[in-house]
């Protein structure tokens, strides 16, 4: 967010009171008068000149333990966004910063001596040296005490109304106030080093290099007339293949030169102290106690693969100010700091954390076509989009749809796909939503409207819900299911409507058994809770119930197993009498079949638990016994959960072994979701959040995929399809807020193809409808005077 800080009255000052927490009287007021600032990095020098700048009265004195010119790292990238916070709170540090940088707008990528080159992003960057002397000079300027080699005193709080703490990723206060800020410091699992280049990059560069012991990858870019910033990153396991664990500093440097010489122009790699570190992702739960604040890498750290660090941090500075002056009192300044920083951070480290996995499995997409290999760089954070692409280099984004096979004014997500003998005319999926309104198994009128409205909305496969396989296999008691023959009739008025009255789509069928989680109310009742009377028992993998207060299933016996794997077979014939073109195996969210896959509610000591080869072994048999009576034309797919999203649970690795024992015994495709599993599951919750692990597994095994989890909007289904991380893209919610939200992303794209056809009685409104305008009539003429 841009905030524009201007200086308050002169002798504008709040009253003193004792603190609670600390025993100096520091203010209680917005607007501290003693101000403390430890670590002398670009975020703690800018709040100390901004602050100062408000108030000149404020006694504000920075500490730092390191000399004025050390520092890591070579260039830093600012984006415009930020620039222009710069210019609205500070113009002198905002002109001085304009002298020096270096601007470009085009990205390379080069891979197996292939350059791809896509313009229009828009670079801003200066040496890192020089932004700390460009502040150094505007706090001198302003009156900031910079107080260099020196460690700041422990009493700090106790002396000063106000502490900051920008003391970096290591950041000892973060440590001394552990128990209150609650960090969370997770290592990921590549190792990179800063170096520099003497001279200047005409792009932002990224290079692969394959090598005898794995890929490696430089990330470069000019931030002098004369220099640039390379970064030389890989996995552990290579850097330590390579040796790169057993040189010194200059052996690292030089070694790393001649692997990228070609990129380097032969010319030699300059080291600042640099070695290799591990990056680490830190979070806080809590950024302030009593007057003591984290500001920029104490607070919270981003990948240097999205810039984002000084980016933050400035970003940071700013808003701290900003709530200062606005708030009355401290408490509520730094409460109001971390409430709008904290979702801003969130949004940068998950993009981050994409960007960052994305190099880590980097080795998974080196076969895919060049093209699209780079629009996957480019859009692997998404932030970067489809159609943010076509905005900022239409020649390059139409190339990548060319090479991809999309028909001329044809987005990706309209171009057709096919599983076994069944041809999808788009790839958008109406994803299986529990509705909880069948009367005895039944599915009713508000089926055939619910599924016959998203079928006529343009999807190119509509999921039903999950059909339970038996009454004791229900979720709650309005769980539709397959277990008679008059369910199987009411199933088959449904897909005769969706045949006739939406022809293109298919119509495909969840089968299901909720296991532990079964015998629960209504969701709008209480999600998750037993029925207050009318239960029925349990049977899981295991006896362990799902929540303290969840019915106890009886871990299921061998007999028991048969029955079951019958009950599916007998599920799946019916679905196929009631004219489904697809079945989905449902294996996911904790229900029955995912139950004996983790290793968190399958404590079995048979042969159907303990290692992942038993743990499957279930779970194939249903698989089996359902293909078998499965017609062989029609494809099955399988819904998994990649990830459970709690220690000891599932592994990304185990999720991809998975889909290959599916594979192997006739999948077609895996639905990839995730958790649900156990109750103490902790997601990372955010845009498409879940659309990694669809990706692994596609570029891991080369088995399609139907990516799923807060995908939202046409940009990302057409920027996934598109890159290569998903086949298919089936939505949830979206559907549920509009029924015809494909045919609507088409008519917002300005397609009119046979990906979306209109039914005939609805195509009067294919185009988006007219509004009022918006625009002012131009001057048609200008009179002299």
């Amino acid at each position: 967010m841009e905030r524009t800080v201007s200086a308050r009255p002169s002798g504008a000052r709040g009253t003193a009171r004792q603190a609670t927490t600390h025993p100096h009287s520091p203010t209680d007021t917005g607007h501290p008068l003693r101000v403390a600032i430890i670590g002398g990095g670009p975020g703690g020098l800018y709040a100390a000149a901004l602050l100062k700048r408000l108030d000149p009265t404020r006694d504000i004195t920075v500490w730092e333990r390191n000399a004025p010119d050390d520092t890591f790292g070579f260039g830093v990238v600012l984006s415009d966004e930020t620039l222009g916070g710069i210019e609205h709170a500070d113009p002198h540090v905002y002109e001085a910063l304009q002298r020096h940088f270096i601007r470009w707008d085009d990205i390379d990528i080069v891979h197996r001596n292939t350059r791809h080159t896509s313009g229009g992003h828009g670079f801003a960057a200066l040496g890192r040296k020089r932004l700390l002397e460009i502040l150094h000079t505007r706090c001198h300027d302003l009156g900031v005490d910079l107080r260099f080699r020196t460690e700041a005193p422990k009493d700090l709080p106790q002396t000063h109304d106000l502490v900051i703490a920008a003391d970096g990723i290591h950041s000892t206060t973060r440590e001394t106030y552990a128990d209150v800020f609650r960090p969370w410091v997770t290592a990921h699992h590549c190792r990179y080093i800063w170096l520099a280049a003497d001279f200047p990059f005409d792009s932002f560069r990224f290079e692969i290099a394959e090598t005898d012991h794995g890929v490696m990858q430089l990330h470069g870019y000019p931030y002098a007339p004369d220099a640039s910033t390379v970064i030389i990153e890989m996995r552990e396991d290579v850097w330590h293949a390579a040796g790169f664990d057993e040189l010194g500093e200059a052996e690292s440097v030089e070694r790393c030169a001649k692997i990228f010489a070609e990129a380097l122009r032969c010319r030699p790699l300059t080291s600042n102290n640099s070695t290799w570190t591990t990056f680490r992702t830190v979070v806080n739960d809590r950024w302030s106690h009593g007057n003591v604040v984290l500001l920029g890498d104490a607070a919270h750290t981003a990948h240097f693969s999205i810039g984002s660090g000084t980016k933050l941090a400035v970003e940071d500075a700013l808003a701290l100010a900003a709530c200062l002056q606005e708030q009355d009192t401290l408490e509520e300044a730094l409460t109001a700091y971390e409430a709008e920083r904290r979702p801003v951070v969130a949004s940068t480290q998950r993009a981050a954390r994409a960007s960052l996995e994305w190099f880590e499995n980097l080795a998974l997409y080196l076969d895919q076509p060049p093209r699209q290999f780079a629009f996957n760089l480019l859009t692997r954070s998404r932030r970067v989009t489809h159609d943010n692409l076509r905005l900022r280099d239409a020649r390059f984004t139409e190339a990548v749809e060319r090479d991809f096979g999309c028909p001329p004014g044809t987005p990706p997500m309209f171009t057709p796909f096919r599983l076994r003998g069944l041809t999808l005319r788009n790839r958008v999926v109406v994803s299986p939503m529990d509705m909880y309104s069948a009367a005895d198994g039944i599915p009713g009128d508000f089926h055939l409207v619910h599924l016959g409205a998203r079928a006529m909305g343009g999807a190119g496969l509509v999921m039903t819900e999950m059909v339970c396989v038996s009454e004791e296999g229900r979720i709650t008691p309005g769980c539709a299911g397959l277990y008679t023959g008059r369910q199987a009739e009411a199933w088959k008025r449904i897909t005769n409507f969706v045949h006739d009255r939406a022809p293109g789509t298919a119509i495909g069928v969840q089968l299901g058994h909720s296991g532990r989680k079964g015998s629960t109310k209504l969701m709008w009742e209480g999600m998750d809770e037993p029925l207050e009377e009318g239960n029925w028992p349990l049977v899981a993998a295991s006896a362990l119930p799902y929540k303290p207060f969840s019915q106890t299933p009886r871990e299921l016996s061998r007999a028991q197993l048969t029955d079951i794997r019958e009950q599916f077979a007998a599920a799946a014939c019916r679905a196929a009498r009631a004219g489904f073109d697809l079945l989905e195996l449902h294996c996911a969210h904790g229900y029955l079949l995912s139950g004996f896959l983790s290793p968190l509610t399958n404590r079995r000591t048979d042969a159907y638990g303990g290692s992942l080869e038993k743990r499957l072994r279930f779970p194939l048999e249903v698989f089996d016994a359902v293909r078998n009576v499965w017609p062989g034309e029609r494809p099955m797919t399988v819904r998994i959960s990649a990830t459970d999203w709690a220690e000891g649970g599932t592994t990304a690795e185990e999720a991809v072994e998975i889909a290959r024992a599916f594979a192997a015994h006739g999948a077609d495709a895996i639905d990839v979701s995730t958790g649900q599993v156990v109750a103490d599951e902790r997601p990372e919750f955010g845009r498409s959040y879940q659309t990694p692990f669809a990706d692994r597994i596609r570029n891991a095994t080369g088995i399609p995929v139907i990516a799923v989890g807060a995908i939202s909007s046409w940009d990302d289904v057409n920027s996934l399809i598109l890159a290569g991380r998903t086949d298919l893209c089936a939505l949830a919610r979206p559907h549920l807020y509009d029924p015809h939200w494909t045919l609507h992303a088409a008519a917002e794209q300005g397609y009119t193809g046979p990906g979306a056809v209109w039914p005939a009685p609805y195509r009067a409104g294919s185009r988006r409808p007219q509004t009022g305008r918006t625009d002012a009539p131009k001057p048609r003429l200008t009179l002299g005077s």
